[in-house]
This record gives C-alpha cells, structure tokens and sequence, in this order.
C-alpha cells in the first residue's frame, strides 16, 4: 500500500528531502550535499537517506532550479530562434532600459545574447494587427532556413516566434509541425504553447529561454525517472511550478520554464498554509538557503502572483510568486571592495563550502561568520560528515576581511551579518514600503536552512514585533511542496476598453479558456469533481502602460470591476485617477485539488508560560547589545507546547539554529512553532 508522499527541494549547498506518512502523519527528514555536476545523484541521496521502500511512495514533488541555473550560469542547448522577415533583431535589440542595477552606468555593455545573430533566421509570412493574414507562411523557405542554422551551429534547439501569433498561432503551429517533420532530433519551442500574450520581445525571450533550457530539463527528468522507477517508485512525479502549483513530470519536460523559481515556490506554498492555519493575515516570508534570501508578502492567506519575471536580462511572460530575492545565503562568499565590505552573490556552495565545514573552502561566508560569532557550536553537527572548525573559520575572517578593514574576527563577522541585514532589509522594503504596506503590521516566517539565523536580526532592524520559526524550517520548502495542488495557467491578450459589451465579449472569451484549462487539468489525471476555476483581468487606466490584476466573479458588472480596480490602484500607489479603464488580459488559472498533509499539534504540552531549561550556555555575539553575551543554549526536540524562552538565547536543531537576541521572547505554540516576540509586544 503507498503510504508515503515524499517532496525533494534542490538548494544551492543541499538537497532537502521530506517524506510524509499519510496513514500515521509522521514525517522523516533528510539532507544530502548538492551535486552539481550531475544534481540527480544529489536527490537519489536524499531520497534514500530518508529511509523508505519507494515501492510504498504515492506521490514525490520535486522543485529545483536547475533551469534558472542554466540560464544564469549560460549553460543551456545550443539554440536558434526563427522568427519573420524583417525582425531578426528583436531579440538582440530589446529594450533601451537598463538593469535596475545598472541604470546609472552610462558605460554599460550589456552581456554577449544568449542566441548570436548567425543563428537567427528569418521566413516570409505575417500577420496583421487583428491576427489576419497578410503574407502566406513560406513553408520551403522555413525549412532552408532551419536547416542552415542547425547545421551551421550543430543546434539542439529552436524557438519559433512570429509577430501576433498571440491572436492566431496558426502560422507558428505549422512551423512547429513542419520542424519537427524535418527535423525529429531537433527540441522545437513555439512562442504561442508557452504564452499567448502581446509584447513580441516578451514573446521571443520566452520562446528562447524555453527552447534553451528545455533539452537539459527533458534529460534530467528522464534520467530521475528512471533511477526512481529502479529503486521501485511507481507513483506520480510532480515539478513544482513557479506560481505555486504543481504539474506532471511530462508537461513539466515540454514546458520547464514555469519550474524556474520552483524551489522558492514551495516555500512560500507552506508559509501560506502555515499563515491561514496560524491566522496571520500578514506575513513576510525570509527563507534564506546556502546561496539566497528569497523573500515575498502574504496577505490573507494567499502570496501574490505576477506574470512577468526577470531571469538573467531576459524578460518571460511567466506566472511567478513575486519574490524578491538577493544573493547572500549562509554560504555566501564575504569580499572587500575599495574597503567596503561585502556578501554575495558568489557562494561557496556545497563544494568545496564554507571553511567552517573542512571541505577545502578558503573564502569566509556567512557560516564562517556564525560560527565565529558563536551561533554555531560542533555539537550541532554531530552524527554527520561536518566537524565544525570556528577557529579556522576565524582564521579566515582575519586573513581575508580584517587585514583589509582592520577588524578583529568578531567585528568581522558581526559585519558580514550587517550587511546581509540591510540586504535583506532592502528587498523587504521593496514589497512592502514601496507598495504602501507598513512592515510593523507583518509577521516574518523564518526559514531555510540560514533563515532562522537572520530571521530575529532582520525583524530588530526593522522594528516587526512577530517572527516565527515552523518545524523542520531547513526543509520547509519541502514540505511545503506537499500543500500544492495540481495547477495551469491560460491567457489571452483582449485589450478593449472597459463596457457592458467588451466584459460581455470577456465572459464568452472566458468560458473558451476555462474550457482549455479544465482539459489541461483532465490531461493530468485530475477528475472533473477536483477541478476550480480561478479568473483575473488584467487592467489599466487608459493611456498607462502597466496593469493591475482584478478577481472576476460571475455576477461582477463593470461598475464591480471599476470599483474594485480603483480601490487596489489606491492601495498599491496612494492615488486613483478619474479616467477610462481598459482590459488588457484575461487569465484563467485551473486547480487540480490534492490532498495535503495536515499541519500536526505537538503531543507534547506543559503548562502556557513553563520557562525552558536550557542545555547548556556559552558565549555568542548579540546584536542588540553588540557585544558577546552569555546565551542559553537549547534544544529544539526537548521544547513542548506551552514552553516559554526568554532571550538572549540559541535553540538548536541540528539542521539548524535559532538566534534569540536580549528583549526577545520565544513561546512554543500548539503546531511546535517558535513564536518570537520583542519585550514590548
């Protein structure tokens, strides 16, 4: 009998593996080094380090990053892009605007294109404005064409993309269907299978950054599939979607760019669970991992979705959880530049890791950092393959940090955690100040493997009253990963302006896509009785550039839908103006429902307001007093319901610590979390 669900989470230093007992609600844990050069073996570690025939596995979820990777490190499929006659340089043109990080170096070059001019090609065929034909696809010229560029640049992969096929695909589909006629060793990626949305720059860097990483996408699920299917597994493989959702390994290998900020998702998908069960109707997510701080605003319950990214200096027209994200994780490389101290992006990953961890590493992290400061202790590590070495990691703050800065070890590593901080800070504000959101109204949920390191430090910088620590926070993205459900997204461009007959002309548009979300959802096993229907509309103020996404319900009118749009254009930028409004997209998302792990309350209880024993003490850095200060130590598996914690104070998990600063409190609640408060609250 398949008893088990199991979720698998690739991180930038480990893999973080959750198996679920349906029947009994236990759950195991495991973690393995990442493997980079081949990441299946990093999975197929974990996964057999939790212990469990895979014979009695129904469901694995997996989330991974391993195409953004491709992208970022630009290690994809050779690809070529084919497009029409006239507009081979879209691509490489794009848009006059720089990087937000770059927009005051005038002297800006941007990096090499991902696709070089000689492998884009150009056919005869167009369309108009209104999707009717104007010059007839060049079916012989097409394939010329391909052949020259696949040839030329021994090609793996080619993306199609012509102008409007957003109204009509007609002449992309006979391209797509001519191609791999021609050319069956050849991946082909058609702009309008990922995206039928205006925009065609948008348009042709989804197409390429698809077609690019899809050949190492198939082949890393082909071959986890089958090294799974040895060990036993007979179930259901899903990929975790960008956007929260789910889908089968088979539509994820013809579509694997919704799986680029899979890993995230999964997080922020149990954070979410954890608000509604908790009932927080703020939360700030911080999972900080070995390479990252991913952050994102839940607001009731649901994170909000957006549906364009950046990946590299590409845009893709994507449904992703609006996360902000910074390159400074636990094992972030700490480096001077013209004596300024800094953290990130570069990490030392898994291999050879941080110098802490005796694996040959000799560029300081923020681990080294931890360590130093006294956050982390060589117990934590016992029954693993880690010896911690604080005093080499010291070594190393000094060598390469405090001769340059003339700092000492400790003002070295206080410094590494200031600066990621007011990274952290930084995107925070992003989300929330930004979006006229008062950060005091939050609660921060702390988690990743560094999560709970910072969690405390970030809240007292910014003043939130609440943090909370789940259970199993190392791997909580991975158990998150369990609360998805299976999901699909469908979308068309109907740009009117707003009328009783353009929302009448909407309705009817809406029912074809929610019909062609419902069989997407049939195609994943998923019965008519599980399915939901979920529409938005995309809006503006005639005349702006940038919309906003409204909820449509059955019985809304377009005075519902103005009203509605008024109110969050006032929430998100303080101001409503008195002008027309017009429709720019109709979306519709499709949910398969699953069913999930319930969240568990600890048998253990004692009386609300026991104060915990601690362990031990020793000394470790305090950030409220900057100073090193006595700290009490503790162990997470000893802390029942009802426990009270009164800081400074680190409470240990092995997998990960918790840093408790003077002024703070923790109280342990009914589901094992840590609820930290400052003294005041």
């Amino acid at each position: 009998m398949s008893n088990f669900r199991i979720a698998v989470d690739i991180g930038g230093t480990f893999v973080d593996a959750v198996a679920f007992n349906t029947q009994t609600d236990d759950i195991r844990l495991a973690k393995a080094l990442t493997t980079p050069e081949e990441p299946s073996r990093g999975v197929l570690n974990a996964v057999e380090s939790l212990g469990v025939d895979m014979a009695d596995v129904s469901i694995i979820v997996h989330g991974t990053t391993l195409g953004l990777n491709a992208i970022i490190e630009r290690r994809g499929a050779k690809t070529g892009l084919i497009t029409n006659k006239g507009f081979r340089d879209i691509f490489e043109i794009g848009r006059g605007n720089l990087p937000d990080y770059e927009m005051y170096n005038l002297s800006y070059q941007p990096p090499a294109p991902l696709i070089p001019r000689r492998f884009i090609g150009e056919v005869a065929g167009r369309l108009n404005t209104y999707g009717e034909e104007l010059i007839p696809l060049d079916e012989k010229g097409l394939i010329e064409t391909a052949r020259g560029l696949i040839e030329a640049g021994e090609l793996k992969s080619l993306a199609v993309s012509f102008l409007y096929s957003f109204l009509d695909p007609a002449h992309e589909q006979k391209a797509k269907a001519l191609l791999r006629e021609h050319f069956p060793d050849v991946v082909i990626s058609a702009a309008s299978d990922i995206v039928r949305e205006h925009r065609e720059y948008e348009r042709s860097c989804t197409a390429v950054l698809e077609a690019y990483i899809r050949p190492i996408f198939e082949r890393y699920l082909d071959q986890l599939q089958t090294e799974l299917a040895e060990r036993g597994f007979a179930g259901t493989f899903l990929t975790m979607r960008s956007s929260g959702g789910a889908m089968t390994a088979e539509v994820a290998k013809s579509s694997p760019l919704h799986s680029v900020l899979s890993g995230p998702a999964g997080g922020i998908v149990g954070a979410s669970h954890l608000a509604q069960t908790l009932k927080r109707d703020f939360v700030l997510t911080l999972d900080t991992g070995g390479t990252s701080v991913d952050a994102c605003v839940i607001k009731n319950g649901a994170p909000d979705v957006i549906h364009e990214t950046m990946l590299d200096i590409y845009p893709a027209l994507i449904p992703v959880y609006d996360i902000r994200c910074i390159g400074a994780g636990g094992g972030s490389i700490a480096w001077t530049d013209t004596g300024l101290l800094k953290v990130g992006p570069k990490s030392a990953g898994s291999v050879p890791g941080p110098i802490a961890y005796n694996r040959g590493g000799t560029e300081p992290t923020t681990t080294d950092a931890a360590a130093v400061l006294g956050f982390l202790h060589p117990s934590s590590f016992e029954g693993t393959s880690i010896t911690l070495d604080a005093e080499g990691a010291a070594k190393g703050i000094e060598d390469r940090l405090g001769n340059t800065l003339k700092l000492s070890a400790i003002e070295g590593a206080s410094g590494i955690f200031r600066v990621i901080a007011a990274q952290t800070v930084g995107a925070l504000r992003q989300i929330t100040v930004e979006r006229g959101l008062d950060p005091k109204d939050f609660t921060i949920v702390g988690f990743g493997g560094a999560g709970p390191l910072v969690a405390t430090l970030v809240a007292h910088e910014m003043e939130i009253s609440e943090v909370i620590i789940p259970q199993f926070p190392s791997v909580f993205s991975a158990w998150g990963m369990m609360s998805s459900d299976i999901m699909t997204d469908v979308s068309r461009t109907f740009i009117a302006e707003l009328t009783d007959d353009s929302l009448k002309q909407a309705f009817d548009l809406f029912d074809a896509l929610g019909a062609e979300a419902k069989d997407l959802l049939t195609a994943q096993g998923m019965p008519e009785e599980k399915q939901q229907l979920h529409r938005r509309l995309d809006m503006r103020y005639v005349g702006q550039e940038h919309t906003l996404s409204v909820a449509l319900t059955d019985t809304m009118s377009t005075k519902d839908l103005s009203d509605a749009f008024h109110k969050l254009h006032l929430e998100r930028y303080g101001h409503q103006i008195d002008e027309s409004l017009e429709i720019v997209n109709l979306r519709v998302g499709g949910v398969g429902l699953l069913d999930k792990p319930r969240m568990a309350q600890l048998d253990k209880r004692v009386t609300p307001g026991t104060v915990a024993d601690p362990v031990s003490e020793r000394d470790a850095y305090c950030f409220v007093k900057n100073a090193m200060t006595r700290f009490g130590i503790y162990r997470r598996q000893k802390l029942s319901s009802g426990h009270v914690i009164k800081g400074p104070a680190i409470i240990d998990e092995g997998t990960c610590s918790t840093v408790v600063y003077s002024g703070q409190t923790v109280s342990v609640d009914d589901y094992g979390c840590l609820v930290i408060r400052t003294a005041q609250s």
